[in-house]
């Protein structure tokens, strides 16, 4: 090929950018190296950077022309060479400034050194013997470095020619650590000599050979873990020798003179530059510590004053110079104080804190470009993992690895976290890492920041390989970002790591089949609040026996749940249910993983399950439903409109009736489980909790209705509606509460006996449907015209005539409650129509509301149990759900007809509008108000806790405890609840005879 053959498109292929220069600049170079144009064209298109190794290229061959055209011939070491330069100007500079070392690239580099290699190497360059320098002076420091750079030359050509730099970057950081422990040797050998002799900083031989001294790495360094330029974090470390006649003082100072020479060897400026920084700010009480301390004094720190970050500093110290044994010794030490740390009152706080201080403390301008400390960096996956090791390395000595990536490995493996996180969390961790290589080779600076030029983010694509354009690079880097900020927000946050650090050694061992007898771990069970500790023993043993990845996890989480369970009301039937649901859901990929990742799923699930048998065994029967706790969206109250939505997908999918309504009572199921859950778990008011549960037991009989009127084909022969009474026409269903209901019919081509024996039919249908063996539904219709006595359906004309002729001031009163529910919209329009006649008469004579108050005398005096206390009965009690509801309906009887916003079924709302509009005062009303909605609180916390319907408050301790909590009470305020209980009731009795019957209160005695 011939330069005038050279076309600017073969240029730009081969990755250069100016264009103009080029073609003058690879004649130089082929005339220089005897090299063919095409043979140096295939070799630069290799360089992350064609243009910068063309013009080292040139320079080299300029200012050294025999050894740089012998380092250029033949087209195999180009290559190299070129691939080299073309990603370092730092190393090129190298080259410049010590030409000779070029032929360090003569022979391709196919394998690593190792850790003995090097530090072999790098002695001998400064001509070390038994770990002293012969003639010791900066000199040798010089050949230090050029012999530190020779080995870093080489080892970035491997690292270049790796198809895989990803893969290959364990070991690439790997050597560099070993390649900078043995500098530190080289150095302190040189150090060594310099010591040595009269006058001011030396010291006699025999003292100095004496001294006990070791360089232990931290960081980055102790876990093998280095870049091509970091800062080198040390401890150092001393012990004098009394039978040599060193003591400890003397040893200290000789011991500080060898640790400021060796890091002046490794970075102070000399003819050939320093390498990196060495750091020795993490040692005892930082840079205004000593700089070298002995082995007990180390030791005398950490047990005093040691910071919690400090434990965490610790947890890569590894020797890396010196007396390696001195080092083995300060880390075996050290080593318990490191993993009991996270027991520290709050130990994960201060490390979660600690993180957000790193983040907080990035330049504004810089915190999009960080790859090392911004949001979804390096750090995120570094405080990530080193939290959990911390935490479960307490008990675990497998996760206590060194090295990031031994650790993800570690943690997955034990089950810590999931083999997908853990893989996912490594190649980003690894690819962020490549990164950061290549951007501190190319000018062998220390740096971590993104280049903010589209030119250098092209030509860190290049030396990557990570993506062929700078635009694809980016995009993989901001998707690295995304997946290692949501991974570490996840892991790095979860709840259940503050429990399991403070979790006492006592109960990590209930779970781990060591360390205690089956009399011991009983002993301890009941302790902490378990009823029958053998059968809780039993439950632990079927859940965390064998060597399944699932009973591993098990073991991770039980010792936290277990405290959890047992500060709950009910431990040992949570306990019980938690292992049945395990039992069943265990196999699946996202159970066990939800309760140990998520943000709070599993002390949720320990809440719910010790506390409400109502939603342990609905839980057992759709143990899918766990999945809820997750995300707080699933455990709010379903919008009626999404229910009729997937009622109406329903129907539309099941032609049979039977398989129609099972689904529909299936969904009902599932959406009571789900305000059960909500109400337990303090996501969702009672007024919400009422409405939801109205909507649901609405949409199944609606649904059912509608695939019954489907399946008859009868709707132009008759109407049919169902109409809401009670509670459930209010929209004031509580868990347990039947569902008051009226059928109503209208024939309409049908003659009336037909439509009746119909209507009478769908009836039957409706109760048969709707039962449910697992979660009962109870149409009670006791509240229509004649009560009992009178017929299951009538037809609207029925209704009209009863009404006017027949009807009772208590029917009238029921209807202020009803409420059109399922059916005809034209036969619920002309219903409600009719019931607006009735239940808001123009006027009501005293006779009328005589009797209102004769019939609530009597149905205080005689529907209450026999042997009730009516201070604790939560419906017909004094102060309860029935004075409230009678004093509200009384104002509605008499007021309605001329104050619209008392036309309303529901309680609270009508009694709003009588305190808006002066018919009780705001007092009172906020006094009923409150004893209403207590009352009905403490309804359904009673049927949560025990799984039965009841109305009388209980006087067992226990489970007044167990409602108490439910109602968000602390443990042990069964008497507080009771005493709340009477309080507000008592007010509200008060304000219910004085306005409702009249009576006034006495005045309260004085003196």
């Amino acid at each position: 090929m011939t330069r005038q053959q050279l076309s600017l498109t073969a240029l730009a292929r081969a990755g250069f950018v100016g264009l103009s220069s080029v073609r003058a600049e690879l004649d130089e170079v082929a005339d220089l190296t005897g090299l063919p144009l095409d043979t140096l064209l295939t070799a630069l298109s290799a360089a992350a950077d064609p243009d910068t190794a063309l013009a080292f290229a040139l320079r080299l061959l300029r200012q050294a022309p025999e050894q740089a055209s012998e380092a250029f011939r033949p087209e195999e070491h180009a290559r190299r060479l070129f691939r080299v330069i073309g990603a370092s100007e730092g190393i090129a500079e190298f080259f410049l400034r010590q030409p000779a070392q070029l032929d360090a690239l003569v022979d391709p580099v196919t394998s690593l050194p190792s850790a003995a290699e090097l530090r072999a190497d790098l002695l001998a360059a400064v001509g070390a013997s038994d770990g002293v320098v012969g003639d010791g002076d900066e000199s040798a420091w010089t050949a230090l470095r050029i012999h530190y750079r020779r080995r870093l030359v080489q080892l970035a050509s491997f690292d270049l020619e790796q198809a895989d730099p990803v893969a290959g970057f364990d070991a690439v950081a790997a050597t560099l650590s070993d390649l900078a422990a043995a500098a530190l040797e080289a150095s302190l050998a040189v150090a060594r000599r310099m010591t040595i002799g009269t006058g001011p900083g030396r010291f006699p031989e025999e003292l100095v050979r004496a001294t006990r001294f070791a360089v232990i790495g931290m960081g980055k360094a102790g876990a093998r873990e280095l870049n091509y330029v970091s800062d080198v974090d040390v401890i150092f470390v001393t012990e004098g020798d009394p039978e040599a006649g060193l003591e400890p003082g003397r040893a200290v100072d000789i011991a500080t003179r060898l640790a400021m020479l060796t890091m002046r060897g490794i970075h102070e400026p000399a003819i050939e530059p320093g390498l990196w920084e060495v750091d020795p700010n993490l040692r005892p009480e930082g840079k205004d510590g000593a700089l070298v301390r002995t082995l007990e004094s180390h030791l005398a720190y950490y047990d005093r004053w040691a910071k919690g970050w400090e434990f965490q500093a610790q947890l890569k110290a590894r020797p890396l110079a010196g007396d390696l044994d001195l080092g083995e010794r300060y880390v075996a030490a050290l080593a318990p104080k490191v993993w009991s740390s996270a027991s520290r009152e709050n130990f994960v706080e201060s490390v979660q804190r600690m993180r957000q201080r790193v983040t907080d403390n990035i330049p504004d301008d810089e915190v999009h470009y960080q790859v090392k400390l911004g949001p979804g960096g390096l750090r995120d996956v570094e405080f990530t993992v080193q939290l959990l090791q911390l935490v479960h390395g307490q008990t675990d000595d497998r996760v206590r690895q060194r090295d990031t990536l031994s650790a993800l490995e570690a943690l997955a493996a034990q089950g810590y976290i999931g083999r997908e996180e853990s893989a996912t969390f490594s190649h980003d961790y690894r690819s962020l890492r490549l990164m950061e290589h290549r951007l501190q080779l190319r000018r062998l600076t220390r740096t971590h920041l993104m280049p903010r030029d589209e030119a250098d983010v092209r030509i860190l694509a290049r030396a990557t390989g990570l993506a062929p354009s700078a635009d694809q690079l980016m995009v993989q880097w901001n998707a690295i970002k995304h997946r290692v900020r949501g991974l570490h927000e996840r892991l790095f946050y979860r709840p259940l790591l503050s429990a399991v650090a403070a979790t006492s050694a006592d109960d990590a061992r209930l779970a781990g089949g060591a360390g205690l007898t089956s009399g011991q771990a009983e002993a301890r069970l009941a302790a902490i609040g378990f009823r029958d500790p053998r059968g809780a023993l039993a439950h632990i043993g079927a859940l965390t026996s064998g060597v399944s990845r699932r009973a591993a996890i098990q073991r991770h989480l039980l010792p936290v749940m277990l405290q959890w369970f047992a500060g709950g009301p009910d431990p040992d039937y949570g306990l019980l249910t938690f292992r049945r649901l395990s039992e069943e859901l265990g196999s699946t990929h996202w159970y066990l993983r939800m309760l140990r990742d998520s943000t709070g799923a599993a002390e949720r699930l320990t809440r719910v399950l010790s506390g409400s048998r109502f939603a342990g065994e609905l839980l057992g029967r759709i143990p899918e439903s766990a999945a809820w706790l997750e995300a707080e969206d699933e455990l709010r109250p379903r919008a009626a409109a999404l229910l009729r939505e997937e009622t109406a997908a329903i129907l539309a999918r099941h032609a049979s009736v039977d398989t129609a309504a099972a689904a529909l009572r299936a969904m009902r199921r599932r959406e009571v489980l789900r305000l059960a859950l909500s109400g337990i778990l303090g996501f969702a008011t009672i007024e919400e909790l009422a409405r939801g549960l109205t909507d649901v037991t609405e949409n199944i009989i609606a649904g059912v209705l509608q695939a019954i009127r489907t399946a008859r084909g009868d709707s132009e022969q008759f109407e049919f509606a169902v109409i809401g009474m009670g509670r459930f026409g209010g929209r004031e269903l509580g868990f347990g509460s039947d569902a008051d209901v009226m059928y109503v019919f209208r024939p309409l081509t049908a003659d009336q006996e037909t439509a009746n024996r119909a209507a009478l039919a769908i009836v039957s249908e409706l109760n048969r449907l709707t039962e449910d063996n697992r979660l009962p539904l109870d149409l009670d219709i006791g509240l229509r015209p004649e009560g009992k006595n009178g017929p299951p359906v009538r037809s609207l004309e029925s209704y009209r005539a009863y009404y006017r002729r027949w009807s009772l001031t208590w029917e009238a009163q029921a209807l202020l409650r009803a409420r059109g529910v399922a059916g005809d919209e034209s036969l619920l329009s002309d219903f409600a129509e009719l019931a607006d006649e009735v239940r808001y008469p123009e006027s009501i004579g005293e006779q009328e509301i005589r009797e209102v108050k004769r019939i609530k005398a009597r149905v205080e005096n005689e529907r209450l149990p026999q042997g009730a206390d009516p201070s604790r009965h939560l419906k017909l009690g004094r102060g309860s759900l029935s004075d409230v509801e009678w004093f509200v309906q009384l104002i509605q009887l008499e007021h309605a007809a001329a104050v619209p916003d008392l036309r309303t079924p529901s309680t609270l709302d009508a009694l709003a509008a009588a305190a808006g509009n002066g018919f009780v005062s705001d007092e009172d009303a906020a006094r009923l108000r409150d004893a209403w909605v207590f009352a009905s609180r403490t309804r359904s916390a009673m049927t949560l806790w025990s799984d039965k319907t009841a109305d009388v408050l209980p006087s067992d301790r226990v489970a007044l405890d167990g409602v108490a909590r439910l109602m968000e009470y602390p443990p042990g305020s069964a008497s507080r609840l009771e005493e709340d209980y009477l309080a507000v009731t008592r007010r509200a009795r008060q304000v219910f005879e004085r306005s409702f019957y009249g009576v006034q209160q006495r005045p309260a005695p004085t003196g």
